[in-house]
């Protein structure tokens, strides 16, 4: 019967054709390939040629970070000295010398600044005084010993801040920044948990990044001793427009949604200090796409010791002299045993000050050079010989 008629072994073909690749140079890895021989020859003056490049290219990567000015002063244990009792009389201390640092551009490295010095007022007990930012100060008076060329930046500086925790990072609501409805229910689902709602109310904006806004205040620092016979105080004003990387603003909206209203929402736990009473018509939410503090916050750090931008005056000179900056404190740090500083630095062509890339080119430099130094001296005190056979092979 033809049931039982079956092909025999010539009419299948060769068993598992079916999986062989095709007959091409490329699947069947027939393509013409050239590998290069590794000899004595070929490989010292490689290592010459790369490390005689990256020699002057580290040269130069350290000579434009040194024609940056970066003076920095950490202000964490501001709130640990004696509360002054006003602003009339205050009891300054010398900042310790490891708190603070001067990285002066080459051509003022001779430059003497005397020790800064902080004060703390504490006006909480104060029912006068609502401005937030002027109940807990701390008042930081440093010196600028050479005038600082624009551009000046203003940085606020945070260690063992670990934004790059996992569930931080993703502790956000993009939907909610870009100005869509996102329900209670919604939220509760969402990565923004565990602060996504406070009593089935959305919090706006919701998450723990959000949450952890860095609060402290900046003013701009003012000239005490102005030169040229003027006996009045200047300001040497920072703006925050321009501060975010360009495009940020794309990622939040001006005002939450339309279906929110100020009492259908509520400010994140740690910003009752801005909003004491939530959110109202006198006090509605904050405009997120003009707040590019808000904006580089969000922007997550991948250390934890990191600087975000808060000011910038890219057309006046910051002259030298002795200045004063009027810090509200509403951040707090020494809990966790972190710290916190504020960063004036200037620019160069290679950005910001950073010596480590271009020594490390001259490291880099050093070891190649070394290599083919020390192979070279192997090479000539017991040369390899290579057989004939290889060297036909190879041609």
């Amino acid at each position: 019967m033809a049931i039982f008629n079956r092909k025999n072994k010539d009419d299948q073909g060769e068993r598992g054709a079916w999986r062989r690749p095709a007959n091409t140079a490329f699947k069947q890895q027939r393509l013409k390939a050239w590998q290069p021989i590794l000899t004595p020859k070929t490989v010292l003056p490689t290592l010459f040629i790369i490390g005689i490049v990256f020699a002057p290219i580290g040269g130069l990567l350290i000579w434009g970070s040194s024609l940056v000015s970066e003076l920095s002063f950490d202000y964490s244990e501001c709130e640990n000295l004696t509360p002054s009792p006003s602003n009339a009389s205050l009891a300054f201390s010398d900042i310790p010398q490891h708190k603070f640092s001067y990285h002066l551009r080459s051509s003022d490295h001779d430059a003497a600044p005397t020790i800064p010095r902080y004060a703390f007022l504490d006006n909480s007990a104060n029912d006068s005084v609502t401005d937030v930012s002027a109940r807990r100060q701390c008042i930081v008076e440093f010196d600028v010993p050479a005038d600082l060329p624009p551009t000046v930046l203003f940085y606020y500086k945070l260690t063992n801040f670990f934004q790059n925790h996992r569930r931080y990072v993703k502790s956000l609501s993009s939907d909610q920044l870009k100005g869509k409805f996102v329900s209670p229910k919604d939220l509760d689902n969402s990565d923004c948990k565990p602060l996504a709602t406070i009593d089935n109310i959305p919090v706006y904006p919701c998450g723990l990044i959000a949450n952890s806004l860095f609060n402290d205040t900046f003013s701009s620092p003012v000239l005490l001793n102005p030169s040229g016979g003027s006996a009045e105080p200047q300001v040497y004003d920072f703006t925050s427009a321009g501060i975010a990387w360009p495009g940020e603003a794309k990622k939040y909206v001006a005002a939450p949604n339309s279906q929110y209203n100020n009492t259908g929402i509520v400010p994140p736990p740690n910003w009752r200090l801005r909003f004491p009473n939530g959110y109202t018509d006198d006090q509605p939410p904050p405009d997120l796409r003009a707040d590019e503090h808000f904006q580089n916050w969000m922007r997550t750090a991948g250390l934890p010791t990191f600087s975000k931008l808060y000011g910038r005056n890219d057309t006046a000179t910051m002259k030298k002299g002795t200045y004063r900056v009027i810090i509200g404190l509403n951040f707090p740090v020494l809990p966790y045993k972190g710290t916190k500083s504020f960063v004036i630095s200037t620019v160069s062509w290679i950005g910001g000050k950073n010596p480590f890339l271009g020594w490390a080119y001259v490291a880099a430099a050093a070891v190649f050079v070394l290599l083919a130094i020390l192979g070279t001296i192997r090479h000539l005190v017991k040369p390899r010989f290579v057989l004939r056979a290889f060297h036909q092979v190879a041609g």
